[in-house]
């Protein structure tokens, strides 16, 4: 690889980066600029600005890597993220999210659920849990952009994630939320052309459609002894009915990240900052054929790997990363892509990287700044843009030192963990606040509690895949998990925290007093 040409690449690229967070920083005079881009973002920036913030180097890495080892059934989850999270998320909680926080003047998602059932309470406890839960999720994604930076340029995995860091938090620091998403665009631009290039590629490598499908089908008689007690049928099959890998996927993955998309507070607050319901329309195109791109061919590919790298060397993808999922992809980019498209590829990992990464930070400084920590001095005149920004820098710094701290192969469970959480914990109150009108704000508060304290203790003390590592059950119990019967220890915590959840909602609700009728006027005043 050209030294040159690949610092002349990245200059370029980080050159327009810059001027776009300039471009927002100069459009940014208000807490409502900052917070909310203004309410006035074109729907093709909303919408890919959404895409981009949601695809991250998880998908692209993390779970590009899950299907070199476990094949194509993760394309269901493309198939979940388009239905649920761009289509019902747009119109169904899109449309009334962008009316409703108008008329409550919401800035955040914490806010937003303050306001609406009108309680600081809320909006105190929801700042807390994001700031607190989501530095894990920013983590795993510093992990995917700094192990891909790490392979490309040959540097200390250490040095590459501080930078990736640094570069980030110039832009959101300066830019706030319009900086983001017009960095947002143009990184889910380049998302989108490198997968589209990278399918076209790999198929042309591997001799066409049918028969790099053929060839992948016919090696299902490879699979390791390990995976096929799993429940590993081959890369194109889907997993065998009431097996490990079947309700992993279908809990851990399925229904963490396709459900959980959508209580995700940097997405939620999107459908914020346009000006009209038909600009949310006319996002659902867009968004639907990018998430059908970014992410439906990197699953493709991810399971192709395994026919390259057995033509070339003998030996599965996961074999040839050396054990690690995380570098399956990279390793397949570096060894057979063409140069050219290695440079592509390099921006578009950047890109998904910056553009989760960015919206995260934003979300989690708007967080503790404005939600949190405004909230607890409420005396105290503070500027919201200043102490957001404060709080931002923090959170660069906390996920930072946890993306030090984690091992390898965490950035596909990392995000399912973080989605899993939000789900269990923002989807039953988010829910209630749109469309039950009976919700209570004692509801509210004790459904975030019951959510979050199910999640975490599913993940202390029965999820296998946490609760071991952990340790806690095992000091405790003197076992590493307390959920002996198949399938509890490997299924996802939120098939146990989500009905908790929603079950206090609605006991909580029946006999708590509801907000003002007036109130509630206001509420959904303009809402058919």
């Amino acid at each position: 690889m050209n030294t040159f040409t690949l610092g002349l690449v990245v200059v370029i690229y980080l050159l327009v980066i810059a001027y776009l967070g300039y471009r927002g920083y100069t459009q940014t005079k208000t807490a409502k600029d900052y917070l909310l881009a203004g309410r006035e973002i074109h729907p093709f920036v909303m919408a890919m600005s959404y895409g981009a913030t949601f695809i991250s180097t998880s998908a692209i890495i993390g779970f590009g890597g899950i299907g070199g080892v476990y094949g194509m059934g993760l394309i269901w989850l493309t198939a979940l993220n388009i239905i649920i999270g761009i289509f019902i998320a747009f119109i169904f909680f899109g449309r009334i999210t962008r009316r409703m926080g108008h008329n409550l003047d919401a800035h955040t998602f914490p806010e937003f659920l303050g306001n609406r059932f009108q309680s600081k309470k809320i909006q105190i406890i929801s700042g807390a849990i994001i700031f607190v839960s989501m530095p894990l999720y920013a983590a795993v994604v510093l992990i995917g952009g700094a192990r891909f930076i790490e392979s490309i340029f040959e540097i200390d995995f250490s040095l590459a994630l501080t930078f990736f860091s640094i570069i980030i938090a110039a832009y959101v620091i300066a830019g706030g939320l319009k900086g983001v998403m017009y960095t947002d665009a143009l990184q889910g631009t380049i998302m989108f052309l490198s997968m589209f290039f990278l399918l076209i590629v790999s198929y042309v490598k591997l001799g066409g459609v049918s028969s790099a499908h053929e060839a992948l089908t016919n090696m299902a008689n490879l699979v390791p002894e390990s995976l096929q007690a799993k429940g590993h049928e081959g890369w194109t099959a889907f997993p065998k009915m009431n097996s490990a890998w079947w309700w992993i996927l279908t809990t851990n993955i399925f229904l963490g990240v396709g459900i959980g998309v959508l209580a995700q507070p940097q997405l939620v607050v999107r459908f914020m900052t346009v000006k009209s319901n038909r600009e949310l329309n006319r996002a659902v195109l867009i968004g639907g054929i990018f998430i059908f791109v970014v992410t439906g061919f990197i699953y493709t590919v991810g399971a192709l790997t395994n026919v390259y790298f057995y033509r070339e060397s003998g030996q599965l993808a996961i074999d040839a990363a050396q054990g690690n999922v995380d570098l399956i992809i990279p390793n397949y980019i570096n060894s057979a892509m063409p140069e050219w498209f290695v440079y592509l590829f390099m921006l578009a990992l950047l890109s998904a990287g910056m553009s989760t990464l960015s919206s995260q930070f934003h979300t989690m400084g708007t967080a503790l700044g404005r939600d949190f920590i405004e909230n607890i001095f409420p005396k105290k005149k503070m500027n919201s843009m200043l102490i957001s920004k404060l709080g931002i820098l923090v959170a660069i710094v906390i996920s930072i030192i946890i993306g030090y701290k984690l091992p390898g192969g965490i950035v596909a469970r990392g995000t399912a963990i973080f989605f899993g959480i939000c789900a269990a914990t923002f989807l039953p109150v988010y829910f209630g606040a749109l469309y039950w009108k009976r919700t209570t704000k004692a509801a509210v508060v004790w459904s975030i509690l019951a959510g979050l304290l199910a999640s975490a203790f599913a993940l202390g003390f029965m999820h296998l895949k946490e609760s071991e590592p952990l340790g806690i059950c095992q000091a405790i119990f003197g076992a590493p998990t307390i959920a002996s019967g198949y399938p509890w220890m490997i299924m996802d915590p939120i098939v146990i925290a989500l009905p908790v959840s929603v079950v206090v909602l609605v006991l909580v609700s029946l006999f708590t007093e509801n907000v003002s009728e007036e109130h509630l006027g206001k509420c959904y005043r303009g809402i058919k």
